[in-house]
């Protein structure tokens, strides 16, 4: 017992001295070494705070002008359909209005549909070819069978749903009916 409060006491000492400051004697020139450290030191830390700093309103940054990007990519493909999107409010008023020129309206129509598919062929969308070439189920997506026995099994005899990619990557597939040999009764 008496040994643990001489061990405390010895504690408290070690405390109060380690608590006072010492004094240190260096020469000159190890003193300014350690000040030439100090201040250098001094200066790393602050370009590395301006340059967490810049690190930081560059990340910001380029997170606003992601936001923006993804948020207005589409405006061009926006205006070439509101484009056609008049051209056929038009249409359904000509209509409407009892003209009577059916082929110049059939005409009208088909060239606004002209026009649509160039834009989406200018987006990189093409159809995907269906009819007559053999079922892939990456491309087409099978919806009925037909007995044929002239056409070789799983081609496709109707495309019911027209199939697109974008850039090679298929966004929809096509709807197909595919030929099946006729079942043995």
């Amino acid at each position: 017992m008496e040994e643990q409060k001489e061990n405390q006491k010895e504690n408290k000492k070690a405390s109060e001295n380690h608590n006072e400051e010492k004094t240190v004697t260096l020469k000159e020139s190890e003193y300014l070494k350690l000040k030439e450290g100090a201040d250098k030191a001094g200066e790393y830390w602050d370009k590395i705070l301006r340059m967490q700093a810049d690190f930081e309103n560059t990340r910001k940054r380029l997170e606003k002008d992601k936001q923006d990007f993804i948020k207005f990519a589409n405006e061009g493909i926006i205006l070439e359909l509101l484009n056609t999107l008049d051209d056929l409010e038009r249409t359904v008023e000509l209509s409407q209005s009892g003209h009577q020129d059916i082929s110049g309206f059939l005409k009208g129509v088909e060239m606004i549909l002209a026009h649509l598919y160039e834009m989406l062929k200018e987006y990189g969308v093409k159809p995907i070819e269906a009819e007559g070439k053999l079922f892939d189920p990456h491309f087409h997506e099978a919806l009925m069978q037909a007995e044929n026995k002239d056409l070789p099994e799983h081609t496709i005899v109707e495309e019911l749903q027209k199939g697109y990619t974008l850039n090679g990557r298929v966004i929809r597939t096509s709807k197909v009916k595919v030929s099946r040999k006729s079942s043995a009764n």
